[in-house]
């Protein structure tokens, strides 16, 4: 992580004293066909090259299956409530979990404690069978009681502020009672998620994936259920319900393998040694490394409260036209984080072992598949989004008027969608340095205030489509700017090269949208377009990838006939 802690972090590039004999760790490579090749390269280890492609199939599967219950979570609100001032309610509410699963689960908890927790198992194996030593154990007993009284705090206090917390985000609510009683009742998120997300941290670490995987398909399920359940009798609130069940059932889900893994009984010796050994075992958690990850994600995930501000002033039901909008035009950007997510202990462990070499093949390989998976996606998003919006939502009370406004503004929203992949997997490297940094934050910073500024500058005029558009240019310069930071300051992964790959799958992706857009209207019935689409798009891109040469479709096509030929 951005952190050295209080003394025993590692400088980037150097191997700590205390640590002479870590375990090994395959490289992670790019072998024959070059770094930036998806294919396996003869540098990675067979054993972790294998166990990285099972980990990330698995949790393919269940970030899919959570992805499903998501649009079935959002379908069941679209059905009962539409595009309206309770719907509008609900997602000012909705607010707070979104912050807090930025905070807690996805970003924030993650690119603190994946790192500790990495360190501390190097540091075990490196004690090895050391009586009453256990680095592991220490950094739990430390860090996990004092987590749980700081978020019961925060998630009262949001409780008792609930209106005031509403009318900071949506002062252009006519009646802001609804809003209030659905943003107390999802409050408890923010002890709830903090939780799932500590497990989750741990559970990587130690390399088991599957769990921590499928908390949103637990979470989505509690959703779905309430809001089936008490619609009629409690409207909207019965979501807010789901939300809070939802969270309780994320942590049951990791909760039998994070007693098996990670120890939580206090060590024996002496309270003195003890203590001296947990600051030791933790020094990723001190503030000069937590302040800057903090502000990273409350400035990365601030680009919501923006939007949600100042689609409030707009005409009721575009809150709502924005959030489904986003909902599934993220799908392919979560697909494509996945590669990163399973790979960040690999990038934390070998940059705890001050080996920058390895950490730079296995980024610059992550960067090019996400970037292939969702530039892929935002294909599909541009040439079909109003077919997609019509299969997903359109029934009940969401009627044809907010099928076309809701495809207008994802198409808008889509057009960041690179930039959002690459910020969530830049930004992991750099709080794997083994030092504090502050340059994602400055980096987020600049995003956040070109959010700013083009959304009052676009609203007044474009409406949703100005937001959608102001989101786009911010988190671009963002990723922008950690793309040309990260070489110099972390890992020095070779940014032209990246970019020139990343610019050519962009051409492809360009490419097939634009077919699908042509083609979709041709075929009239919606579900039957969208099957021929997901044919056409896929074909053009890679069609296109391979006439603009891109190293990645090229590698990936010849993997491809390659297995097709050996299965035969």
């Amino acid at each position: 992580m951005s952190d050295a802690g209080t003394g025993t972090g590692t400088r980037a590039g150097a191997r700590p004293a205390h640590a002479a004999a870590p375990p090994p760790l395959p490289a992670p490579g790019g072998g024959a066909e070059g770094p930036l090749s998806p294919g396996t390269g003869g540098g990675e280890a067979p054993r972790l090259g294998s166990f990285l492609a099972r980990a990330a199939a698995g949790t393919a599967v269940l970030t899919v299956l959570g992805a499903v219950l998501g649009l079935v979570r959002d379908q069941a609100i679209a059905r009962y409530f539409g595009a309206s001032d309770a719907s509008d309610a609900f997602l000012i509410a909705w607010t707070v979990p979104e912050m807090a699963a930025t905070l807690l689960i996805e970003d924030g908890m993650a690119l603190l404690l994946v790192p500790a927790f990495s360190l501390a198992l190097t540091r075990r194996a490196a004690a090895g069978e050391t009586p009453g030593s256990d680095p592991v154990r220490d950094l739990v007993a430390t860090t996990l009681p004092r987590l749980f009284l700081l978020l019961s705090g925060g998630a009262a206090l949001l409780i008792a502020g609930a209106p005031w917390v509403v009318g900071l985000l949506a002062p252009g609510l006519a009646d802001p009672r609804l809003a209030v009683d659905c943003t107390r009742l999802t409050s408890v998120t923010v002890l709830t998620f903090g939780i799932t997300g500590y497990f989750s941290a741990a559970l990587r670490a130690h390399r088991s994936f599957l769990p921590p995987a499928g908390v949103y398909a637990a979470y989505n399920l509690g959703i779905i259920g309430m809001t089936l359940a008490l619609h009629a009798a409690w409207g909207v609130r019965a979501a807010a319900v789901g939300v809070a069940v939802g969270s309780v059932l994320m942590i049951l889900t990791q909760l039998p393998v994070f007693l098996r893994l990670v120890p939580l009984a206090r060590p024996r010796p002496p309270r003195f040694r003890r203590g001296r050994r947990a600051a030791r075992t933790a020094p990723l958690l001190g503030f000069a490394v937590l302040a800057p990850v903090v502000l990273f994600v409350v400035s990365r995930q601030s680009q919501v409260l923006v939007e949600r501000f100042l689609a409030s002033t707009l005409p009721a039901g575009a809150i709502s036209h924005l959030n489904y909008a986003q909902k599934v035009a993220q799908m392919p950007m979560v697909l494509s984080l996945m590669i990163c997510t399973v790979t960040f202990p690999v990038v934390a462990q070998a940059m705890a072992a001050g080996d920058r070499e390895r950490a730079r093949l296995r980024v610059e390989r992550d960067l090019a598949l996400a970037g292939m998976v969702v530039l892929l996606g935002t294909a599909v998003v541009l040439g079909y989004a109003p077919q997609i919006i019509e299969v997903l939502f359109q029934r009940g009370a969401f009627d044809p008027a907010d099928t076309a406004s809701t495809a207008q503004v994802m198409r808008v929203y889509a057009l960041g969608l690179l930039g959002h992949c690459l910020v969530g997997a830049l930004s992991r490297p750099f709080f794997s340095s083994g030092r504090p940094t502050w340059f994602p934050a400055f980096a987020m910073g600049t995003g956040l205030l070109v959010t700013t500024g083009a959304g009052y500058a676009l609203t007044y005029r474009f409406g949703v489509d100005g937001i959608a558009t102001a989101n786009a240019l911010g988190i671009s310069s963002t990723a922008l700017l950690l793309l040309m930071g990260l070489g110099t300051r972390v890992v020095p992964i070779r940014a032209r090269a990246v970019a020139l790959s990343l610019g050519r799958l962009a051409g492809a992706s360009l490419a097939a949208g634009a077919a699908g857009w042509a083609c979709a209207p041709l075929v009239p019935d919606p579900v039957l377009s969208l099957a021929v689409g997901c044919l056409l798009v896929p074909a053009v891109f890679f069609l296109t990838g391979l006439a603009l040469r891109s190293p990645e479709v090229v590698s990936l096509l010849a993997l491809t006939r390659r297995r097709f030929l050996d299965g035969r």
